[in-house]
């Protein structure tokens, strides 16, 4: 299985990476850092979706992207955060940080929040994460991509039980490699 221009998932995770350290730093203004590196990774990710549209699984990806997009959009460019989210994922001490939009991605969803539902409110214990419904997409949708991939990697026709079981043993290892944050 091919992947084409790969290049722009991963500088999307570069920019908005840099952007949201920068601004934890005290370099760059929030009210600005974080749309920029918004857009800057709808770009690149939507430019590496459309060179991989052969690959139906990344369908799922684009709607999560869609709808992480809308929420963040109509927030301002930030993506709103249930603090009760990131408790019961086990994560503590963002409160500050989330009030006063030191991050530049990211703002404490409150009364004001516009499509809450959408937002990082979905906690996730053994990840130690708070997710919004499009991040669950976009996690449905690479975990598809895996196992397409699996399914065609060697080049020749598996058995059911051998497909299943190939398909299985990627996605323990994508699982593994989130739970370790690898």
């Amino acid at each position: 299985m091919e992947l084409r221009a790969s290049w722009a998932f991963l500088l999307a995770a570069l920019v908005e990476g840099g952007l949201a350290y920068g601004t934890y730093r005290g370099l760059f203004r929030p009210e600005w850092a974080g749309p920029l590196a918004k857009v800057l990774v709808l770009l690149l990710v939507g430019y590496g979706l459309y060179r991989n549209r052969h690959l139906k699984s990344l369908y799922l990806v684009l709607c999560g992207l869609l709808l992480n997009t809308l929420v963040i959009l109509a927030n301002g460019g930030h993506m709103p955060v249930s603090l009760d989210a990131l408790k019961k994922a086990g994560i503590e001490g963002w409160e500050e940080l989330l009030k006063t939009r030191a991050d530049a991605v990211h703002s404490l969803l409150d009364e004001s929040t516009r499509l809450p539902f959408l937002g990082d409110v979905v906690p996730l214990p053994p990840l130690r994460k708070a997710a919004s419904p499009g991040d669950l997409f976009i996690l449905g949708g690479i975990a598809g991509v895996v196992a397409e991939g699996a399914l065609r990697a060697g080049g020749r026709r598996l058995s059911k039980r051998q497909a299943a079981l190939r398909v299985l043993a990627f996605l323990l290892l994508v699982f593994l490699l989130l739970a370790l944050r690898i």
